[in-house]
């Protein structure tokens, strides 16, 4: 069994509230989640332009959990109205 995980650190555009921010960060957080992952916001809870996302997956082999990753990655990069700032990727197997 492998886990994988990411900390995607985003940068909003024109953001004034942390209401306009849920706007933005929902749909995100929704679509990553129709890739069968755990994610949630985890962090810059209370800054209004400011997000860090989590996501997790489990598969039987490293390969597997790298694609599911990279599909996640690749989701939330292709987004217009947002500027991925740093992405931190951890894949650990069962015998780590």
């Amino acid at each position: 069994m492998f886990v994988g995980s990411l900390e995607i650190d985003l940068l909003l555009g024109d953001i004034h509230s942390l209401k306009q921010k849920r706007s933005v960060v929902r749909p995100i957080v929704a679509s990553l989640a129709r890739l069968r992952v755990a994610v949630a916001e985890v962090d810059d809870l209370d800054l209004h332009r400011r997000a860090r996302i989590g996501v997790a997956a489990v598969a039987g082999d490293a390969r597997h959990v790298g694609e599911i990753l990279d599909a996640c990655e690749s989701l939330v990069s292709n987004r217009p109205e947002i500027e991925v700032l740093s992405v931190r990727r951890i894949v650990r197997g069962s015998d780590d």
